[in-house]
């Protein structure tokens, strides 16, 4: 079987924070703490030291903050409706293995249906009714209802750091979901950080040829497996909801926007409607405080402008920091490796047996590949084959390793090279 029968899909944070109440994986924190810096400082500490997911409960505002969320190997797995990350990537290794083997005899076609046909009803679908997220509509937005963080002394404001960014294509009708920074620049724009490289940005260059207003939402919250979606390094104009029905073994209902023509989970906690005008001059956004301990320079980017804003009744507002390691990013980026190596090894280079982002390369600065090294030289040719591909095209160092040897152990590493 392909499918695991146990599995769990959260319907809002709120189902999500239940969860991890009963696993004992949060502290809800009743005291006023200013999303200004305070929130960001404690979290920061408790992060680092192997914390729980904390929800902070008096915020200034009707909106509780959960942050560390993912910043463990359990409730990152949490997250995913798994036990446990090794659970979603052997079922995705599995997955491959089915759909991508030649099949010569007509019992083998056959036999191949039910993988595809399973894959298929995970396809998300658009539900005439309003949705959840749209119980509370604020037709004149205010963004300061929100907690948003400032997270760092010297950020150049306050920024809304798990937004799932929604665009479309003008002309493929082709949708994405990235996750941009938004700098709030006063109550209804903010900045919209999407780098050259990323699918939002291509949109956004399709539609200034077009003379027309970007439509765009933001989404915050809904079923935690909808965020790590949003992170995944999937291939340009591979929905990424697909992935999170895939991983939440139900498809993901999404509903219309109530001010342009997108679509978002109609479980989200809250929904960001508005619009990018490409004619319009860019905006100076930042500095961020970044994961490499380092603030990112301010730079050019289009602005956003909010035209509606709905919730429903009972949200959350999701939010991580950004900045040392290790941080929630650091789990995320453990669970792409292990869903994503059979992708990897199975559509690039199949003697691949495993490879590692260590926290102190800041996620793709650094990747170490193990293989199954047959001939000599094929270690330099598994570095020219990863790296172009997606985010390894940031990487800076790469290391190709053969052999028994463990590289998530550092120090059991060094005493095999010394043993050798």
């Amino acid at each position: 079987m392909i499918f695991i029968n146990e599995f769990m899909s959260y319907s809002g944070l709120q189902d999500f924070i239940t969860d991890l109440e009963k696993k004992n994986e949060l502290i809800r924190i009743k005291q006023f703490v200013d999303p200004v810096l305070e929130i960001s400082e404690i979290t920061d500490r408790i992060t680092k030291s192997g914390g729980k997911a904390l929800l902070f409960e008096n915020t200034g505002t009707n909106f509780p903050v959960l942050i560390n969320a993912f910043g463990s190997d359990s409730r990152m797995a949490l997250a995913l409706g798994r036990k446990n990350l090794d659970d979603a990537g052997n079922e995705i290794e599995d997955l491959f293995k089915n759909v991508s083997k030649r099949k010569e005899t007509f019992f083998g076609k056959i036999g191949a249906l039910p993988s595809l046909l399973k894959l298929g009803g995970f396809f998300p679908s658009h539900v005439r009714r309003k949705g959840r997220c749209q119980q509370k509509i604020q037709y004149v937005p205010d963004l300061d209802i929100f907690p948003v963080l400032k997270c760092w002394p010297y950020d150049g404001g306050r920024f809304i750091t798990l937004p799932m960014v929604h665009t479309i294509h003008p002309e493929t009708g082709n949708t994405n979901v990235g996750m941009y920074r938004m700098q709030i620049l006063d109550k209804n724009t903010t900045g919209m950080h999407w780098q050259r490289h990323k699918t939002g940005a291509n949109h956004f260059e399709a539609w200034k040829k077009t003379g027309k207003k970007m439509p765009v939402s933001v989404a915050l919250g809904g079923d935690p497996v909808y965020t790590y979606a949003a992170t995944a390094p999937l291939p340009e104009n591979i929905n990424e909801y697909i992935l999170a029905g895939f991983l939440r073994k139900k498809r993901v209902n999404l509903v219309k926007c109530i001010t342009n023509d997108l679509y978002v989970p109609e479980d989200a906690d809250i929904i960001i409607e508005g619009y990018v005008d490409p004619s319009e001059e860019l905006i100076w956004e930042g500095p961020f405080g970044d994961h490499t301990g380092f603030y990112s320079l301010a730079d050019w980017y289009p602005e956003f402008h909010v035209t509606c804003i709905t919730h429903s009744d009972k949200a959350v507002y999701p939010a991580t920091i950004v900045g040392i390691p290790p941080q929630e990013d650091s789990w995320i980026a453990k669970a792409t490796e292990r869903l994503f190596l059979a992708p990897v090894r199975m559509t690039l280079q199949p003697e691949i047996v495993d490879f590692h982002m260590p926290d102190a390369g800041i996620a793709h600065n650094l990747v170490i590949v193990k293989i199954k090294k047959n001939y000599p030289g094929q270690g330099m040719k598994i570095l020219h084959s990863l790296a172009g591909a997606g985010q390894m095209m940031f990487t800076k160092y790469m290391a190709v390793v053969s052999g028994e040897i463990d590289i998530r152990d550092y120090k059991i590493g060094r005493a095999s090279r010394r043993e050798r």
